[in-house]
């Protein structure tokens, strides 16, 4: 392949809605330290090892994203495109390397290209490796929203490109855990255009993980390059879109998930409450427990379903700025676009719209629910709580009753007693009882009679209805 060049499109999340204004996720800046590493390893171009001398998000080495507000530019540089300088090969050539870092709203996104120093130098599948493509894949950079890389190259005519562009999947990955695997073949710009997804296989679902590759080959001399340029801006922001669709879709499946895994601890929860009210007040008495522990998981079940409806709306948002891109990628191309991009737009992002929205209406009776199921749980608690209070009362009255008739009653023969000058002698035969016993005795039988008259006052009195 003639004209080579090897790119890499990478997305990093930058805010959340979740953030303050000016402040931003605790990763935001991995993107960049990640570029850092691999000049400072694998390439070791002077432009990249000093890249954080060049972005505007960081000052004296030191990341500092409030460097960035009030621009009123995408570029995160003053120069705009850095050239990263270049490095010698074992066969000769140089490798030449420039890097583009932006902010788009709330991503930062960066495209690094290496390209042979001559358009004329011959780049066969084992020279593929002096440009170190393994250091570009998801491991190493890391991009939370992620990646593409493209390659693109001029071939004669007579190239079986269908084999070239498998033999190119393959040698990007080469040595590592990703599987390529073509997804789709059509034309940008009259040029072919493969793509393939290269899976992780321990975390196959995971978009973070996987890194989608789009090979380019111009076999019949089209003004691909020229065109290419021409919509550089609608390119990039289509990458950005698709990358964020797809993580979106992916954070919305998991929270359904967790949503579900909340739903079945409220079914299992109904089921256990069922179950105590048929049992005896020893078992009732759980209940408060249940009332401490059900608002906190329907304030999360809550959240799950907000951040649903949130993500619901961030896809539509993307959807629709995906679309407009490959609108103008269409009007630049002269009315082409690949067929790939045109289906992913009427038939997975549909579906994503269709089964995040299939998600939220699912979820959201189960909301209805855990505040009914509170609402029976505190009902419970506070009437167990009000009987309780009437029978403590009840008690109170009863016994008041009964020690206040006592000690009056106690009170008048204590002074009857006091009247009659007769020593306190011990219980014994051989002495008649003192008069103070029988006092003593009698008073305890008049506190139990005034606390058995306390006990008919006090008792609670059901009226018949009346018959009409």
């Amino acid at each position: 392949m003639k004209n080579f060049s090897l790119s890499l499109y990478a997305f990093h999340l930058r805010h959340t809605l979740t953030e303050l204004p000016g402040e931003v996720v605790a990763d935001a800046n991995l993107l960049w330290e990640n570029l850092v590493k691999v000049g400072e390893n694998e390439l070791p171009f002077i432009g990249l090892k000093d890249l954080r001398a060049k972005l505007i998000c960081y000052e004296n080495s030191k990341y500092e994203p409030k460097r960035e507000q009030a621009r009123k530019t995408e570029w995160l540089t003053d120069v705009g495109s850095l050239d990263l300088g270049s490095l010698p090969t074992t066969d000769g050539f140089k490798i030449n390397a420039n890097l583009q870092p932006f902010l788009l709203n709330d991503t930062y996104a960066v495209d690094i290209t290496l390209f042979a120093e001559s358009a004329n130098i011959l780049i066969e599948i084992p020279q593929l490796q002096h440009f170190q493509p393994s250091c570009l894949l998801p491991s190493n950079i890391q991009a939370s929203l992620g990646q593409t890389l493209w390659i693109y190259g001029e071939v004669d005519s007579s190239e079986d490109c269908n084999a070239l562009a498998e033999k190119l999947a393959v040698a990007l990955v080469a040595g590592t855990n990703l599987n390529p695997v073509q997804i789709s073949q059509s034309k940008l710009f009259g040029s072919l255009l493969f793509e393939y997804q290269a899976q992780d296989h321990n975390q196959p679902n995971n978009p973070t993980k996987q890194c989608q590759i789009f090979i380019t080959i111009n076999n019949n001399k089209s003004p691909t390059i020229q065109l290419s340029g021409k919509a550089y801006e609608w390119l990039r922001d289509l990458l950005c879109s698709y990358h964020k669709i797809v993580y979106i879709y992916h954070q919305a499946r998991q929270r359904y998930r967790e949503a579900r895994a909340i739903y079945s601890y409220l079914e299992k929860t109904i089921s256990e409450f069922n179950n105590l009210i048929d049992k005896n007040k020893t078992q009732i008495d759980k209940l408060p427990e249940l009332l401490v522990e059900i608002p906190q998981k329907s304030l999360d079940y809550t959240r799950c379903l907000q951040d649903l409806q949130i993500h619901l709306t961030a896809i539509n948002t993307d959807i629709k700025n995906y679309e407009i891109c490959l609108d103008k990628i269409k009007t630049i191309g002269g009315g082409n676009i690949p067929e790939f991009w045109q289906d992913f737009l009427k038939k997975d992002c549909r579906k994503f719209q269709e089964q995040v929205q299939t998600d939220i209406n699912y979820l959201l009776p189960g909301k209805e629910l855990f505040g009914q199921i509170v609402d029976t749980i505190r009902g419970i608690v506070e009437t167990q709580q009000a009987e309780s209070d009437r029978s403590l009362e009840r008690t109170i009255q009863i016994l008041g009753i009964g020690f206040g008739g006592g000690a009056i009653i106690s009170a008048i023969i204590t002074q009857y007693i006091s009247e009659i000058n007769i020593p306190l002698a011990a219980i014994s035969p051989k002495n008649p009882p003192h008069p103070f016993y029988a006092s003593l005795f009698l008073s305890i039988l008049v506190t139990l009679f005034f606390i058995g008259l306390g006990w008919l006052i006090t008792k609670p009195r059901h009226y018949p209805r009346n018959k009409k």
